[in-house]
């Protein structure tokens, strides 16, 4: 403890004194990390365990206890509290977890996020993030090589739907580069081509960055969920007679719910011939370029301009690592986005500047998302990576061939992907001839 006597007092406040007493605080870090190993990290792979304990919204208020006070709670409370959040939160790494595209644990994947959370870095400039930058850098470059570009560019950023939204601008500032300074003010009407299977981010992209939902054309699809390539030829034409400036088509490789990869090469013959830039939302199915034996879904992505990839998903790379890759290699992010702060971004630095990578991207703060990626890969290599994707397909191949075999389960379609869609009919409801009858009652019951 410091003496009275030296202490630097500044309007009552001690400024030479620690914020908080270390060795308490590293006793806490011990103890919290002992209940995460041992009801998290042992547990994830435990089939008896519940994957929720469910409770209602104003039930569940009151277990944990919301309140925030003027005094602080004891450790001992603290600990309690991390193990109620433990016990009633969803175990997404549950084996039995279904409900969204990602299930599962990696450990190395966790590891990545304790260090990374441990040391709080910003992922800006080379100066105050020298390691996460480089370990960006190499995966990017790494994931370029799977797209089959000769080079390229790209950020990781929170979400596949932030993804979107930034090719989404970035095919606009190609198109009208005066937009960056001068805004919408005398543009053309703006529209862009997706299917009607795309994500919805799609739809709110166009809201946030002001083209308009209306200007989004949803192309109808084939059987299976595909956009079909003649319609996004004669929507082209269309809008090109009605006066509007088409500029963008997003394809997508791996839909929300079939699990649908467009014909990436037709769309991108199409797009060629227009003069439009091609994005593929590749969020869900890019890790399958991981797959020699299933990286033909993606046949034709390298004549992409812009891929949305989500390592978080079906490689099992922590929440959220999603990157924004771009084929164009000569500065088109920066020159799109950056604001060009002096006082992050001073050109006379005492080392190679190229590596401040902060205005490529619309955030300041970032975080070091790569990393998760980058230390799995490290661990596992890309046959391991190959693997989890090869086990993937594997089990919906399996999923598909028990539901054939089951009384009252119904297979939508044969999957392209992981998706596997079905329906599961009642008994009620076996014996009923398909019809508008059958199909409102099993509307209710799903």
């Amino acid at each position: 403890m410091l003496q009275k006597k030296n202490a630097v007092l500044v309007d009552g406040v001690i400024l030479n004194g620690p914020i908080m007493d270390s060795k308490a605080g590293e006793k806490f870090v011990e103890e919290a990390c002992k209940i995460i190993m041992e009801e998290v990290i042992q547990k994830a792979n435990d089939v008896t365990a519940k994957v929720c304990e469910w409770q209602a919204p104003e039930t569940l208020k009151q277990i944990l206890d919301l309140e925030m006070r003027d005094t602080g709670e004891s450790h001992q409370k603290l600990l309690q509290v991390c193990r109620d959040v433990i016990r009633y939160s969803v175990k997404t790494g549950h084996p039995r977890f279904f409900n969204q595209l990602y299930a599962g644990i990696d450990y190395y994947s966790v590891v990545a996020r304790f260090i990374t959370e441990a040391l709080n870095p910003s992922v800006y400039t080379y100066e105050v993030s020298p390691v996460f930058l480089l370990v960006e850098e190499a995966v990017i470059k790494k994931m370029i090589e799977f797209i089959g570009w000769e080079e390229g560019d790209g950020i990781f950023n929170p979400g596949g739907s932030v993804s979107n939204m930034y090719a989404m601008n970035l095919a606009r500032y190609k198109f009208c580069p005066e937009i960056k300074a001068k805004g919408l003010s005398g543009l053309p009407r703006l529209v862009l081509f997706t299917s009607e299977e795309c994500h919805y981010s799609m739809k709110k992209a166009a809201s946030f960055l002001g083209i308009g939902t209306e200007n989004v054309y949803f192309l109808k699809t084939d059987e299976r969920g595909k956009m079909i390539p003649e319609e996004l030829e004669k929507q082209v034409q269309r809008a090109r007679k009605e006066g509007s400036a088409p500029f963008l088509v997003c394809a997508t490789a791996g839909t929300t719910v079939l699990g649908a990869f467009d014909p990436l090469d037709k769309i991108a013959d199409i797009c060629e011939k227009h003069g439009l830039w091609l994005h593929v939302d590749a969020s869900w199915g890019g890790s399958a370029l991981i797959s020699r034996k299933h990286r033909k879904l993606l046949h034709g992505i390298h004549r992409a301009d812009s891929v949305a990839w989500n390592p978080h998903k079906m490689l099992l790379a922590g929440i959220q690592c999603c990157a924004f890759l771009v084929k164009d290699n000569s500065g088109l992010l920066k020159k799109c986005y950056s604001a060009k702060a002096a006082y992050l971004f001073q050109q006379d630095k005492f080392y190679d500047v190229s590596y401040d990578t902060g205005d490529k991207s619309i955030q300041c703060s970032r975080r070091p998302d790569a990393f998760k990626f980058w230390l799995m890969w490290k661990a596992l290599g890309t046959t391991g990576l190959e693997e989890r994707v090869n086990r993937a397909l594997a089990l919906a191949r399996y999923l598909v061939e028990e539901i054939k075999k089951r009384e009252g389960f119904r297979l939508l379609l044969e999957p392209e992907y992981a998706n596997v869609c079905f329906w599961y009919i009642p008994p009620s409801l076996r014996k009923m001839e398909d019809g508008p009858e059958f199909w409102q009652k099993l509307h209710q019951v799903s």
